[in-house]
């Protein structure tokens, strides 16, 4: 069991080294399918995993002054608010139905992968933000802090984006700022998400959390070293065909699961 967490972790840190973003996306799989946990667990676990290596992934940017707080208080705020309703409408799902929605975040992270990969969009912004932008700026923080909470992923891949497009940041500034986004939300919606937690009778790991944040911490400088050495379109788009396949099998699997039990409630109704 441990031999399979150090691998997942590291499999996690190295994909954020090498991609900047889409290894948190590792993290539920990783933790329901090679470690076999519940999806419930798996998900608040992923929270925790993925904001604290988001924590010290923003280390390095924040001594260089790459990150913007301005900016992630006015993504983050709201993301952190999104996050908490998030965490609220999940403790509500079955664990299987947030697994399917969390393979259908999956299957759109591919397509924005497999559409335009990070070095295509501008280098360089000017700081031409307005009122009007900043609104659409915190609306859309809030929306990716109630996936967050929902399906336990840090949406590094829409946080970036938005803050290049809407927010005028270059390049750098966007994947530093969301790195703060992405601490502020996980830890946000992994604080609410331990009431559903007790109120279930069931328990987290703290081992499994800090094995794996030690671990993905280390394996994001890693990736980064190697990933100067390959091509970084080439690798984005085999990586999203990886999230294609898998989040496919999630929604075949964890349907057949929503199915079974379904069944098995109305079966259990019938008899009392």
């Amino acid at each position: 069991m441990i031999l399979l967490a150090l691998i997942g972790a590291a499999m996690i840190g190295i994909t954020l080294g090498l991609l900047g973003s889409g290894g948190s996306i590792l993290t539920v799989p990783i933790l329901v399918y090679l470690l076999g946990k519940e999806g419930k667990i798996a998900i608040t676990e992923s929270l925790a995993i993925v904001g604290g290596i988001a924590a010290f992934g923003v280390i390095p940017h924040a001594r260089k002054g790459l990150v913007q707080w301005k900016v992630a208080a006015f993504f983050g705020v709201p993301g952190m608010l999104g996050a908490s309703v998030g965490s609220f409408i999940g403790g509500y799902l079955p664990g299987a139905l947030q697994l399917i929605l969390f393979a259908a975040v999956m299957l759109t992270a591919s397509w924005f992968m497999l559409k335009k990969s990070s070095k295509e969009l501008p280098a360089q912004q000017t700081d031409s933000r307005s009122p009007q932008a900043l609104w659409i700026v915190m609306l859309e923080g809030f929306a990716v802090g109630t996936m967050t909470g929902i399906v336990g992923v840090g949406g590094g891949f829409l946080i970036v984006p938005s803050l290049v497009l809407l927010a005028g940041l270059s390049m750098h500034h966007a994947v530093a700022t969301s790195l703060v986004v992405i601490v502020a939300n996980s830890w946000a919606a992994f604080a609410r998400y331990q009431f559903d937690i007790a109120d279930a009778g069931l328990s987290i790991e703290w081992t499994t959390i800090v094995l794996f944040i030690s671990v993905g911490a280390v394996g994001t400088f890693v990736g980064k070293v190697v990933g100067g050495r390959i091509d970084q379109r080439a690798l984005k788009r085999l990586f999203a065909v990886f999230l294609i396949v898998m989040g496919l099998v999630m929604i075949a699997r964890e349907s057949v699961r929503l199915l079974n039990n379904q069944d098995s409630d109305q079966e259990s109704a019938s008899n009392s």
